[in-house]
C-alpha cells in the first residue's frame, strides 16, 4: 500500500523544497528559497533527518523501517503488513488502539503503510506535541505489545482486508497475478504484500515475534522530523526518548538475480468481478534511479499519462477500445516493469488492442517523440515532483527513502536534473531496449460471470 501524493496550498519553488543535506552537526545559513536538512546518527544507529520549517506550527513525524515484503521468505509471506497493523495493538505505557486516540485526541493524524521496499509509520501534530509523538514511537520500538491474542485478531484483521481489498474487487487480484508471472522465481517481488492466506493462516506467533526482533531495531530505521521544530530541543528529545532502545543485529538482505527473460509469456485470468475485459502489458526495466528509468518514466507520460497523451487520444476518444488505461513504471527500489493496464470497451480484445500499442512502441523506437511531447512530459513530471514536497510529512518521506534506499537523501537534489538531462535519443534507446515482445509479459483479464446453480428449479 503506497501513501497517496496530497497537494498542499502552499506555493514554493524547486528550489525553495529542497536544500544540500548537512554533514551532522553542521548549520546551514537561512536562504529566502532553502530548507535547511540536518542529518545525525544516535549511539545505537538510529538515522534521524530534522528539517525545520516554520511556516506553520505543526511538525511530521515519519519513522521507516527498512523491511518490506521483499524480505519475506516464502512460507512467510504478508509479515512486514502485518506488523503494520501489530504496530497499533499497544506496547508498554500505550493500550491496544491508543496510540490513535493520544494523536487524535490531540488534532493530529496517524498511520503506516507498507510497501515491497519499505514500512512506514507516520504523525502530524502541532509542534506543540511533538515530544508526545516521539514518546509514541519510542514505546513501541522498545516494547511492543506482541501477544498471542493480539496477533490472532491482527491476523484476521489481515486476512478480511485481502478478501475485501483484492479478493472482493474487480481486476483487483489480476495486479497479483501480473508480478508472479512477470517476477517467476523471483521471489521478492513475486509475491504480494498483503501476503498469501495460507501463509497467513499458517503462521505460528513465535515467527512473528522473531520477525520483529530481527527487523524493528534503532539501526534498522530512519527518523524524520519536518516542520516547526528546534533543531538543538529536538535532537535532545529524540535522544532522551530513543537513545536508550538497544540495538540488535539485522539480517541482510541478499538480493537474489533476476534471470533475464527470453520469451514473452501469456495468459488469461477469469474474473466474476469484472463487468468487462482488461489486459496487463509488463516489461522488465531496472531499478529507479538507474539512468534508463528517467527516460522511461517520460515515456510512461508520454504514452498514456492524462487525456492529451498518445494511447489515449487513439484508443479512448479515437477507436473507442479503452475504457480506462494506465501506463509508466511501478517504481520498485529493485528491479521495476514498465506497466500497461488497460479495463477495455465492452466486446473488444487484448489482442485487438495490443495491435495499436505496439505500433505506438515502434514508432517511439523509430523516431522517438516530438520535442512538444518531451517537454510537455518534463513539465508534468516537474509540476508533480513540486507538489510532492509541498506537505512536512510528503518531504520527510521522499528524503527519509532517498537515505533509506540510495545511501543519501542529498541524491533527491539532483532528481529533477535527470528528468531535464533526457533527450529524445534517451527515448527512443530505451524504447527499444526494453519495450520488445520477448521481454514482457500478458495478462487478458476476462470476464466470466459466475455458473448459474444447475440444481436450482427452473423459474416458472
Amino acid at each position: 500500500m503506497h501513501v497517496p501524493s496530497p497537494r498542499g496550498s502552499r506555493r514554493f519553488l524547486l528550489a525553495a523544497l529542497l536544500a544540500v543535506a548537512l554533514p551532522q552537526g553542521a548549520v546551514m545559513a537561512d536562504t529566502p528559497l532553502s530548507i535547511p536538512i540536518h542529518q545525525h546518527v544516535l549511539g545505537n544507529g538510529l538515522r534521524v533527518l530534522l528539517s525545520p520549517d516554520r511556516t506553520v506550527p505543526v511538525v511530521a513525524i515519519s519513522v521507516y523501517y527498512d523491511v518490506g515484503s521483499r524480505v519475506e521468505q516464502r512460507g512467510r509471506s504478508g509479515f512486514a503488513h502485518l506488523f503494520e497493523h501489530m504496530m497499533f495493538q499497544g506496547s508498554a505505557s500505550v493500550g491496544k488502539a491508543e496510540h490513535f486516540q493520544y494523536v487524535n485526541n490531540r488534532g493530529g493524524t496517524c498511520n503506516g503503510t507498507t510497501s515491497e521496499d519499505r514500512t512506514n509509520y507516520f504523525e502530524t501534530l502541532p509542534s506543540s506535541e511533538l515530544e508526545l509523538g516521539l514518546w509514541l514511537e519510542a514505546d513501541r520500538m522498545r516494547s511492543l505489545a506482541i501477544t498471542a491474542e493480539n496477533f490472532e485478531n491482527q491476523r484476521q484483521t489481515v486476512m478480511e482486508e485481502r478478501r475485501q481489498s483484492y479478493e472482493n474487487r474487480p481486476y483487483a487480484l489480476s495486479f497479483l497475478r501480473i508480478n508472479e508471472l512477470a517476477f517467476q522465481g523471483y521471489f521478492p517481488y513475486e509475491h504480494s504484500t498483503i501476503g498469501d492466506m495460507n501463509d497467513l493462516q499458517a503462521a505460528p506467533l513465535e515467527a512473528v515475534q522473531e520477525f520483529f526482533r530481527n527487523y524493528y531495531a534503532p539501526n534498522n530505521a530512519i527518523l524524520a522530523l519536518v516542520g516547526d521544530i528546534d533543531v538543538d530541543a529536538t535532537l535532545r528529545l529524540v535522544e532522551k526518548h530513543f537513545g536508550t532502545i538497544a540495538p540488535h543485529a539485522t539480517p541482510s538482505f541478499d538480493d537474489p538475480p533476476l534471470a533475464p527473460q527470453g520469451a514473452e509469456r501469456s495468459e488469461s485470468m477469469p474474473d466474476a468481478l469484472a463487468q468487462l475485459p482488461g489486459m496487463h502489458v509488463a516489461y522488465h526495466v531496472p531499478a529507479m534511479r538507474h539512468p534508463d528509468h528517467y527516460a522511461l518514466e517520460l515515456l510512461g507520460t508520454v504514452l498514456g499519462d492524462g487525456e492529451s497523451s498518445r494511447l489515449y487520444q487513439e484508443l479512448v476518444k479515437e477507436r473507442e477500445l479503452v475504457q480506462d488505461m494506465s501506463v509508466g513504471t511501478d517504481n520498485r527500489r529493485g528491479p521495476d516493469l514498465f506497466s500497461f493496464f488497460m479495463v477495455l470497451a465492452q466486446g473488444k480484445t487484448g489482442a485487438e488492442v495490443r495491435t495499436h500499442v505496439d505500433r505506438q512502441i515502434e514508432d517511439v523506437i523509430r523516431s522517438g517523440v516530438t520535442p512538444r511531447e518531451l517537454e510537455k512530459a518534463k513539465n508534468r513530471t516537474r509540476a508533480s515532483f513540486i507538489f510532492r514536497l509541498q506537505t512536512n510529512l510528503q518531504r520527510a518521506m521522499r528524503l527519509t527513502e532517498s537515505w533509506m534506499y540510495w545511501g543519501d537523501p542529498r541524491l533527491l537534489l539532483s532528481e529533477i536534473d535527470r528528468y531535464e538531462a533526457v533527450t529524445n535519443e534517451d527515448v527512443k534507446r530505451v524504447a527499444g531496449r526494453y519495450l520488445v515482445r520477448t521481454n514482457r509479459t500478458i495478462l487478458d483479464v476476462v470476464p466470466t460471470p459466475p455458473q448459474e446453480d444447475a440444481a436450482a428449479p427452473a423459474a416458472p
